[in-house]
């Protein structure tokens, strides 16, 4: 809880810095809702560590997008939200947390973090039923609040071990997106889409797990509402 209140007061001072700034706040700032149902993937870069299963995940949380111009083609889009993801990994003996390595063991990993995307997002001209496509590209910068993990080893089983020492305190990755948004009212606008996430950092720590790289990548449909 301390570490989220701290990432929202930090949000609030960056998004209080922008308006202040380089953003003009008589363009439009439009604030959403989103939830990202999808498939969430450790990817191992090497040998001796094999990815068994992915995950079916989630992210939610609130949409900012910042206005470059009038008509509200471009935008800074960012917020705040919160990803369940994991996997399946099985190593080789020798390989993963000592205290579990002695023999090939599977982990069935289970992380929860909280990210703040930071993307150009460029839209369409509406068209005359109020539709207009919107795709997006940038990064994102994460941090993990939980990972747990079930390791079975031989006839062994570790149940829901606590590993958030073993996993890197920070994720950043490419974020790509695409979709429609349509007019649902007035004042709410739908939207829709397929959003795709690379990370770049080492989710595990190499020191730790002797593993080399594991990426966590995503690919979700993003539903969403902006009011």
């Amino acid at each position: 809880m301390k570490r989220f209140s701290l990432l929202l007061a930090l949000f609030s001072i960056a998004v209080g810095s922008m308006a202040q700034g380089k953003f003009d706040m008589t363009r439009s700032v439009r604030l959403g809702f989103k939830i990202d149902p999808g498939i969430m993937m450790l990817k191992p870069q090497e040998e001796g560590v094999t990815r068994n299963s992915s995950r079916f995940g989630a992210s939610f949380g609130i949409m900012v997008d910042f206005m470059l111009n009038e008509a509200e083609t471009y935008a800074i889009a960012t917020g705040l939200q919160i990803v369940t993801s994991g996997g399946k990994l099985k190593y080789d003996a020798g390989k993963g947390l000592s205290r579990y390595n002695s023999a090939p063991a599977e982990y069935d990993m289970r992380l929860t973090h909280i990210e703040i995307p930071a993307t150009l997002k460029l839209k369409t001209t509406p068209t005359s039923s109020g539709a207009a496509f919107w795709g997006q590209f940038g990064t994102y910068l994460g941090f993990p609040v939980r990972a747990r993990a079930d390791v079975v080893s031989l006839n062994q089983k570790w149940e829901k071990q606590n590993l958030i020492k073993e996993v890197n305190r920070i994720n950043i990755g490419l974020l790509v997106g695409a979709g429609v948004e349509y007019p649902l009212g007035e004042r709410l606008t739908g939207l829709v889409g397929l959003s795709y996430q690379n990370g770049f950092i080492d989710v595990t720590r190499n020191a730790r797990w002797g593993d080399g790289k594991v990426n966590m990548n995503s690919l979700s449909l993003r539903l969403g509402v902006y009011f």
